[in-house]
């Protein structure tokens, strides 16, 4: 990793993107880009559309300024605690801030044709906006999700001390370029490494012929994996093996590209995020 783009706001989630932040830059020796966007646009036209037929627009020519101040405030105390929480782990140099306004795809978007260094983006489960929004996820996690191409750290409500991950391999591309993210970062090393593949009932034999492919990949390096055939429904057979084997962590492929895929939320991967109380790591 050379930079990671994290996508912080004033949520419980913007925190601990900020623990896992440090905790990769001090594993990994990578730089920090933590991005702040204010989105005011949503404040601006319809607003003074909606009011100003029935009071007039006078009172709200001010609103856009003032919610700038408001913001620019905001984000200078939310740059205050990341900066703190770096140079509280001794690398203070290691980070910089951002903020932006508009939205945040765009945001990322143009980071990610601007700088050609940013290798992954980190983001909340969820905003400042769906804190208590249990078994939901945040539109700007799925929509940002979709549009990058690089890996996504979509981290969970509580930071969580990384031991043991697991790879969920069916063969696909995007599941291909997670196994070979995991065979070459050194993040992974000192960590207790699964990968495990869900079988239909008949598929049996597909399913260990995926996972002889994936321990192959890794052969000779020094990652040795647990591999698991599992059988069930994924969401639930997944759910129920990071339970029993307390893992920290989810690596998988993000979404299908199937035309009904890319505009429908409910895909095998929401299930799998949405369920799992742990960090995911998703390639697409």
């Amino acid at each position: 990793m050379t930079n990671i783009l994290v996508c912080i706001d004033g949520s419980n989630y913007g925190q601990v993107c900020t623990s896992y932040a440090v905790w990769l830059a001090k594993k990994t020796g990578a730089r920090i880009s933590a991005l702040y966007v204010s989105e005011l646009w949503q404040y601006e036209t319809p607003l003074i559309a909606d009011f100003g037929g029935v009071v007039g627009t006078q009172p709200y020519m001010g609103l856009t300024a003032q919610l700038r101040e408001v913001e620019a405030g905001k984000a200078k105390i939310i740059e205050n605690y990341v900066r703190g929480e770096f140079e509280k782990a001794g690398i203070p140099d290691q980070v910089e801030f951002f903020h932006r306004s508009g939205l945040l795809v765009d945001c990322i978007d143009e980071f990610e044709n601007q700088r050609n260094d940013i290798s992954a983006i980190m983001i909340g489960k969820r905003g400042e906006h769906a804190n208590f929004a249990k078994g939901h996820l945040g539109s700007n996690m799925e929509r940002v999700i979709r549009a990058s191409k690089l890996p996504c750290f979509v981290v969970n409500r509580k930071f969580i001390e990384q031991k043991k991950i697991v790879l969920a391999y069916d063969g696909s591309p995007s599941a291909t370029r997670a196994l070979e993210y995991l065979a070459t970062r050194k993040e992974f090393i000192d960590q207790e490494v699964h990968i495990v593949t869900v079988a239909k009932p008949g598929a049996e034999a597909d399913g260990t012929r995926l996972l002889f492919e994936a321990e192959a990949r890794l052969k000779g390096g020094p990652l040795v994996p647990i591999v698991q055939l599992l059988s069930g429904t994924p969401g639930e057979a997944l759910e129920k093996y990071v339970q029993e084997n307390d893992i920290t962590c989810l690596i998988m492929g993000a979404y299908g590209h199937s035309r009904v895929r890319q505009f429908i939320i409910g895909s095998t991967t929401t299930e799998f995020v949405r369920r799992c109380l742990i960090p995911v790591i998703m390639f697409r």
